[in-house]
């Protein structure tokens, strides 16, 4: 008979003690408030006179929030003690573990404003507890690539009207279409539709068929590229909003004590089994004999 390793029961002992403090209300809450009072300290060491008359207190409020960013992740840490691997596959894991550990990093430590945009990140870490907010980054970060081929149509549809502008316009209004770089900016000012106005009076005792011209680029550029882009950002929100049901939908499988309990049983039962089979080589020879002597 063979038993389980002392070192395995010891870490599957240390994931479920960890894991049902992480997963206590209180847990998530305590870190939620420390994240928001370590930005609070931020804002407070932006005013010169708070931040030299309270330089100690502020300090050690620092060090206390870090003391518990630190402990915080030994118990998350602690948690996949029997699965390793199911840490590093948690995005907000690695990013969470990144941000914490760079603060013990010597040269993070000596650069102050390294170290300041560092604890600047921390405040991205309550996208971890708050669902909504973790829904809306996941969707941010899904439009990426739609968003990039928007930039790239929407500077081509720009360069091309202004290079337009330019040989309309350049003569009459060189401050605004004098060359291709400033028409281009005075087009993405017009994107917004602020100073529209103006620009078509301008443009009107220049030439009445200006009007096509600033209207067409108005309905293209700050209408139908606009809603594009608004489709993007709401297709990847959808997206990101059934990957985190799905996420959920899927129960934890240790979340429940007894069931570990059980799996650690079958575990040492099917141990017991495999150690009571004689080793594979010497199967065969025993049926042999066995025949033999019924022959």
């Amino acid at each position: 008979m063979t038993h389980p390793k002392p070192a395995g029961r010891g870490r599957m002992k240390l994931a479920a003690r960890c894991r049902v403090a992480t997963e206590a209300p209180a847990f998530g809450m305590v870190v939620f408030c420390a994240i928001l009072f370590n930005a609070a300290l931020m804002g407070v060491e932006t005013y010169s006179g708070l931040a030299e008359e309270y330089r100690l207190v502020l300090q050690g409020a620092e060090n206390c929030c870090l003391a518990l960013f630190t402990l915080e992740m030994l118990l998350r840490v602690g948690a996949c003690a029997d699965r390793p691997k199911a840490f590093f596959r948690d995005p907000w894991n690695l990013f969470d573990l990144a941000v914490v550990a760079s603060a013990f990093i010597p040269l993070v430590r000596e650069n102050t404003t390294l170290l300041r945009l560092l604890r600047l990140a921390r405040v991205l870490r309550t996208a971890r507890f708050l669902p909504h907010l973790r829904i809306l980054l996941i969707a941010v970060g899904r439009s990426l690539p739609g968003t990039a081929s928007f930039l790239f149509v929407g500077a081509l549809v720009l360069y091309v009207y202004a290079m337009v502008g330019w040989v309309c316009f350049a003569k009459s209004d060189p401050g605004h279409y004098g060359s291709v770089g400033r028409a281009m900016l005075t087009l993405f000012l017009l994107t917004t539709l602020d100073g529209l106005t103006d620009a078509v009076r301008a443009g009107l005792q220049i030439s009445r068929l200006s009007i096509i011209y600033y209207a067409s680029y108005a309905l293209l550029a700050s209408f139908v590229l606009v809603n594009v882009l608004i489709g993007v950002v709401l297709n990847s929100l959808d997206e990101a909003r059934e990957m985190e049901d799905e996420a959920n939908r899927v129960p934890a499988p240790d979340t429940d004590p007894d069931v570990r309990a059980r799996i650690a049983t079958a575990r040492r039962a099917l141990d017991e089994i495999e150690a009571s089979l004689p080793p594979a080589g010497e199967r065969p020879e025993r049926q042999l004999e066995a025949s033999h002597t019924g022959a």
